[in-house]
C-alpha cells in the first residue's frame, strides 16, 4: 500500500504555512523532530481542557480520570514495540534515559565503594578498573557522553566498533571487542547521521553471551519501521517521543522486567517512594522507581495519540514509503555532480535519513540556499563529531523525510542543490 501523503499532509498544521517570503514549506528535518498531526495537538489539549489533574495521588475524580488516561497512554506505548505496560519507564527525552542507564551503574559502584549493605546492589551494576563498555563510532553524543563520563567515574575502559568507508559496523573483531571484561553494550539501531540500520541483535546476543547489559538506541528506529522488543533482544531501549508525532518533553526508556528491578534510580523524591523515614526510604517498584516528581501526563497522552496515528497507516506501510524515498533521494542526489553521500550509497539496511556533502560548499551554505528556498533541512554534525571525523568533513546537510513527504519534496531539495552550486559558483 502506498501512502495517500496528500490525505495525511492535511493532518498537519504546521505544514500548510509558507516561509520565506511565502514560499510552500517543504519540512525535511524530521530526524531532529517531526511535526505533529490535529490527532496529537487535540489529544493534549482536550485533556487539559476535561481531565487534568495530577496521576497517582489525589483520591477526587479529576484524578482517577488522569491516571487512567496516563496509564492507557503507556499501555498503548508499550503495545507499539511488544512490551508490557510495566517495562514502560517515561522519561523527558531518549538522552534523560540513556543518562537514566549511565547513572544506575554510577549509583551502584558508589554505594558499593562506600560498603553500603543496608541496599541489595546487583553486581552487574558495579564497574572496576579494567572493565569494559563497548559503543560505536557513529554514536550519537547522548549515546557517547554519558559513558566517557562514567568511565572517568570508575576506571572502566571505553571501547567502540569502527565504521567502514560505506559507513556500516566492523563487526570483524565482535568476539575480543565484547569479551569477559564487558559490563555494558550501548548501540544505536538506525544512526541519525549515516541511516545505517546496524544488526544490533547480533551485537546483543553477544552481549548476553558474556553478562553484558545490552542498550539499544531506538529514536531513529521506533518511529520509522516495526520494532518490536523480542527482535531487538535488548536490556534497554529508548526513544523521543517528538521524533515519532509527539509532543516534546516525553521519552520512553523499555527494560525487561528483571533489569529494572535491578537497577538503581536515577532521580529520588516524591511519587517514587515506597515508605519513607527521616533515617531511610524505600523505593517503589519499576515502572514507578523511575519517575520521580510530577511526571509528564499530557506528553504521555498526546504521544500515546501519536502512536495510534502511525498504527492507523501501519509500521509497515511506513517503512515501505520511507524505503522508497530513500531510493528516490539516493538517485536524485548522485546524479548531481560534485555530491557526496555520507553513509550507505544502497537501500540495504539503510533508513531514509541521507547526509551529503557538496564539492566546494561548506554545508551551512548548501542549507542556507535550501532554506531561502522554503526546503528545511538540517546542517551541521548532528550530534555526531566523530563519524564527521572519521569521514574528514567538518560537516554534513542532511535530509529526513517522514511520512508526509513524497518524490516531490526530494526533487525540490535536490534542485536547490544545484541553485547552492549555480549561486556559489562551484558548478562542475
Amino acid at each position: 500500500m502506498s501512502l495517500d501523503v496528500a490525505r495525511i499532509k492535511k493532518d498537519f498544521p504546521l505544514l500548510s504555512r509558507t516561509v520565506r517570503d511565502g514560499k510552500d514549506l517543504v519540512y525535511l528535518d524530521s530526524g531532529a523532530t517531526s511535526q505533529k498531526p490535529y490527532q496529537v495537538l487535540d489529544a493534549e489539549r482536550t485533556f487539559y481542557e476535561t481531565s487534568y489533574a495530577a496521576v497517582h495521588r489525589g483520591a477526587h475524580a479529576l484524578a482517577e480520570e488522569a491516571t487512567i488516561h496516563y496509564e492507557d497512554a503507556r499501555s498503548a506505548i508499550a503495545g507499539f514495540i511488544g512490551a508490557a505496560p510495566s517495562n514502560i519507564v517515561f522519561t523527558k527525552n531518549a538522552t534523560e534515559a540513556l543518562n537514566l542507564c549511565s547513572y544506575a551503574f554510577s549509583n551502584a559502584t558508589a554505594l558499593s565503594r562506600q560498603g553500603v549493605v543496608s541496599r541489595s546492589i546487583d553486581p552487574r551494576f558495579i564497574l572496576e578498573p579494567g572493565d569494559s563498555i563497548v559503543i560505536s563510532e557513529m554514536e550519537h553524543h547522548a549515546n557517547l557522553v554519558p559513558w566517557q563520563e562514567l568511565c572517568a567515574k570508575t576506571g572502566a575502559t571505553l571501547r567502540w566498533f569502527s565504521v567502514d568507508d560505506e559507513g556500516r559496523l566492523d563487526l570483524s573483531n565482535m568476539d575480543a571487542l565484547i569479551d569477559s571484561t564487558t559490563k555494558v553494550v550501548s548501540i544505536v539501531h538506525q544512526s541519525n547521521i549515516l541511516g545505517t540500520v546496524n544488526p544490533v541483535r547480533t551485537i546483543m546476543d553477544r552481549a548476553r553471551e558474556v553478562g553484558a547489559v545490552g542498550i539499544v538506541d531506538g529514536c531513529q528506529s521506533v518511529p520509522h519501521m516495526p520494532v518490536d522488543v523480542a527482535d531487538i533482544g535488548a536490556d534497554l531501549l529508548m526513544w523521543s517521543g517528538h521524533k515519532m508525532l509527539g509532543p516534546t518533553g516525553i521519552g520512553c526508556l523499555y527494560g525487561t522486567s528483571e533489569i529494572l528491578d535491578a537497577m538503581p534510580p536515577f532521580l529520588t523524591g516524591g511519587s517514587m517512594i515506597e515508605m519513607v523515614s527521616m533515617e531511610t526510604s524505600t523505593f517503589a517498584p519499576a515502572p514507578q522507581k523511575f519517575e520521580a516528581g510530577t511526571p509528564m501526563v499530557a506528553q504521555a497522552v498526546g504521544l500515546a495519540a501519536g502512536v495510534r496515528y502511525l498504527e492507523e497507516i501501519g509500521m509497515d506501510e511506513v517503512a515501505e514509503h520511507e524505503a522508497a524515498l530513500t531510493a528516490h533521494s539516493l538517485s536524485v542526489l548522485t546524479a548531481i555532480p560534485g555530491v557526496r553521500i555520507i553513509g550507505p550509497s544502497t537501500t540495504f539496511e539503510r533508513g531514509s535519513t541521507i547526509s551529503f556533502v557538496v564539492d566546494g560548499l561548506h554545508p551551512h551554505d548548501v542549507g542556507q540556499v535550501l532554506d531561502n528556498l522554503g526546503i528545511a533541512v538540517r546542517v551541521g554534525h548532528h550530534c555526531a563529531w566523530p563519524i564527521c571525523r572519521r569521514f574528514g568533513v567538518p560537516a554534513t546537510t542532511r535530509i529526513s523525510p517522514y511520512i508526509y513527504n513524497d518524490e516531490s519534496d526530494i526533487d525540490r531539495a535536490a534542485a536547490g542543490v544545484v541553485a547552492a552550486q549555480k549561486f556559489f559558483g562551484v558548478t562542475p
